[in-house]
């Protein structure tokens, strides 16, 4: 039998929060994931459909009216970081004081909605995020991942004292005065890395990081991007090997940004084999999205930082 009383506090502590979901392609994960994260709690939910056709708009806009999600539709692919910025705007716009993102192929229980509410509340100068896990059950992110300053490769244990934690975008939940103060995310980088400037970003302010353990979040890897050793797209690859020297050349000094140039290549074919060997032995279309993101890495790490 349902606990009215649970859903009751459920409600209740998701009053104030907006969950924001982005959207590009996978309106199957969002019919599958967030009816089961939402529940019966009530709480706004903003879909924000970037646009990858006029298919996949009609079936994002029958699941919105279907289950009462607050749709945007912009008319144009927005990244993930534009998305995010304008699903947070209509939040605010609408009252909402806490922001929640959760990935597409990501789906939590509405009391875990409320834990990372309640931590947000009652630490509104941090970005909040939970643990996440694979559909298995195996550990996908226990929170913090760091990356390493002195070569730009990541790991899930700080290796020095220099080393920069992140918290993934793939569930964050933060407050709406630290949001504003943050200025959202960088729509530079469009897809990928975001989430590490959102993050190093917060620090500088003397905001904190915090992982809340009873808080779980379930990730498909396998979903909007697949898991490691499957087929990625084109554009993975050139983003992720394009943003990590972006985000050099706008946060870190020139002596990292030179040091990371010099690892560029050993990189991007790391990035590659995430993949998958079958994938490049197979299609020309890895191999372009892994020379777009050098030649753009090369030369985003040769301008001028903005900040």
């Amino acid at each position: 039998m349902p606990d009215d009383g649970a859903s009751s506090r459920q409600v209740s502590a998701l009053g104030d929060v907006a969950l924001i979901v982005v959207n590009y392609g996978s309106s199957d994960l969002l019919a599958a994931n967030l009816p089961r994260t939402i529940g019966a709690s009530g709480v706004r939910t903003v879909v924000v459909d970037s646009y990858s056709g006029a298919g996949e708009r009609e079936a994002v806009t029958r699941l919105a009216a279907r289950h009462g999600w607050e749709l945007l539709t912009p008319a144009r692919n927005v990244g993930f970081g534009g998305g995010s910025n304008l699903g947070a705007a209509h939040a605010l716009a609408a009252g909402s004081r806490i922001l929640l993102f959760l990935n597409p192929d990501a789906w939590a229980s509405p009391a875990g909605l409320a834990t990372l509410a309640s931590t947000v509340r009652a630490q509104d100068r941090a970005l909040v995020a939970p643990r996440i896990h694979r559909p298995d059950g195996s550990v996908y992110s226990r929170g913090l991942t760091y990356l390493h300053r002195a070569d730009g490769t990541m790991s899930g244990r700080r290796a020095a004292p220099d080393d920069v934690p992140w918290l993934s975008g793939a569930c964050l939940a933060v407050a709406a005065g630290l949001w504003s103060e943050l200025g959202g995310f960088d729509e530079e980088y469009f897809l990928y890395w975001e989430d590490v400037d959102l993050s190093w970003r917060a620090l500088t302010l003397g905001a904190r990081l915090e992982v809340v353990e009873d808080a779980h979040v379930v990730h498909d890897e396998g979903g909007t991007q697949e898991s490691r050793g499957r087929a990625k797209s084109e554009t993975y690859y050139r983003y992720d090997i394009r943003n990590r020297m972006l985000f050099a050349r706008k946060n870190l000094g020139p002596a990292d940004v030179r040091r990371w140039r010099r690892t560029l290549l050993p990189a991007a074919r790391a990035v590659a084999l995430r993949g998958g060997r079958r994938q490049l032995i197979e299609g020309i279309g890895p191999w372009r999205g892994v020379a777009r993101g050098v030649v753009e890495a090369l030369r985003v790490s040769g301008e001028r930082r903005t900040s």
